[in-house]
């Protein structure tokens, strides 16, 4: 049984070959993939998806290319057929291209339906979703925009607004779009830049910055391990401590044992790194601490005293101390670090730096951790190339 698309189609069948049947018509050649097909996936049973404008050279797939392709599409001579088709592909390419969070990529798809055609002209159509397929395309498209954290502006608004008129499915989701997306966007209290720098050494900034932020005394610094005689590892070490922290590590009796742990990893938007710490054990609260922070009820308010009054003066036994933001249930944290490697030399070099301005950490045993609690690591080394190209080092035993 042919498929009808209202032009010439030329139908190639051969048995031999799977259940995909190209069509070719106006220079473009199509797929039209059914559900049963092994060999290629779609949203849709009956989906057409063009493949030859987009198929560029890996190196040559950037915006340019991208938008070279749709523009090659919108001047062709002739009727613009197969528009959805058309968008729907150029929406599974855009990764490949780099621009699947790139605005003025998606305005270029959505202008690509023409203006005043999809517009309901009563309340029925309005309803019932005239034109369905063209207002469930330019749907996908928004959903794929909140998805990549696109937020869509006044130009884009003005393009749904006349494709699809102000009772159109799509323009209601991208006025819903446009007053959450900003919310959601500003909500967070550590606010991050648009785009992430590509330096590890600026991200590793970030990350401890984010980090130390529970406590607004935390000073930053940056260490060059080749400043330190004996340091195998040629690297920079990004450390974040508060006064509080050296308060703490300089009340640590001799000899007691303080702990170098990690890889943790802490996520910066899409980008992720690898961070240490520097812990020690909680000291545990005296028989008359225990008693009093058990006796002692917060949520009693029968027994408040105004010693502004003079009632009564409140003595050291009445005041219960409370720990700090650094002394935690399962131990105190000290100080943070994000090293270029991972390795235990940059670690050594890191507690060799804290001695400087923590001269009691020399009399305590710095015990380092065996093996990461997240498994493999990845050096946050400087590298040209993807991520997922980055060595790993899967040998623990030297963390």
């Amino acid at each position: 049984m042919a498929v009808s698309f209202g032009l010439s189609v030329k139908r190639i069948w051969q048995k031999s070959l799977p259940q995909i049947f190209i069509y070719q018509f106006s220079g473009l050649h199509v797929r039209h993939i059914h559900k049963s097909s092994s060999h290629c996936q779609s949203k849709e049973s009956n989906q057409l998806v063009v493949t030859s404008v987009f198929n560029a050279p890996e190196g040559d797939r950037n915006k340019d290319t991208f938008l070279e392709a749709v523009k090659i599409y919108t001047t062709r001579p002739g009727p613009r057929r197969s528009q959805v088709e058309f968008i729907y592909s150029a929406l599974k390419h855009m990764e490949e291209f780099g621009v699947h969070r790139d605005l003025e990529a998606y305005k270029e798809i959505i202008d690509i339906l023409p203006k005043g055609t999809y517009i309901p002209t009563n309340m029925f159509q309005a309803e019932f979703m005239h034109y369905p397929k063209q207002q469930q395309c330019i749907i996908d498209v928004l959903e794929q925009m909140e998805d990549n954290g696109v937020c869509p502006d006044a130009e884009t608004d003005a393009m749904v607004l006349n494709i699809f008129g102000r009772h159109g499915f799509p323009t209601k989701k991208l006025r819903r779009m446009t007053y959450w997306m900003p919310k959601f966007k500003n909500l967070s209290p550590w606010a991050l830049p648009e785009k992430i720098p590509t330096s590890n050494l600026e991200v590793a900034k970030l990350a401890v910055q984010r980090m130390g932020s529970v406590d607004p005394a935390t000073e930053m610094e940056i260490f060059q391990t080749s400043d330190l005689k004996d340091a195998i590892d040629d690297t920079w070490i990004v450390s974040g401590q508060s006064a509080t922290q050296r308060e703490l590590l300089a009340k640590l009796q001799e000899k007691k044992t303080v702990f170098v742990e990690g890889a943790f990893t802490i996520w910066l938007r899409r980008t992720s790194i690898n961070y240490f710490i520097l812990r020690s054990d909680p000291d545990p609260p005296s028989e008359e601490d225990q008693k009093q922070r058990a006796q002692f009820d917060y949520d009693d308010v029968s027994q408040l005293r105004s010693w502004i009054l003079g009632q009564e003066n409140l003595t050291r036994k009445d005041i219960v101390i409370e720990p700090s933001v650094h002394e935690q249930e399962d131990g105190t944290i000290l100080a943070v670090a994000v090293t270029g490697t991972c390795s235990k030399d940059s670690l050594l070099s890191w507690i060799r730096f804290l001695e400087k301005k923590n001269p009691n950490l020399a009399n305590l045993s710095v015990l380092f951790a065996t093996n990461s609690p997240l498994g493999e690591i990845v050096p946050a080394i400087e590298s040209s190339g993807p991520v997922d190209a980055v060595k790993k080092l899967t040998d623990t035993s030297d963390l």
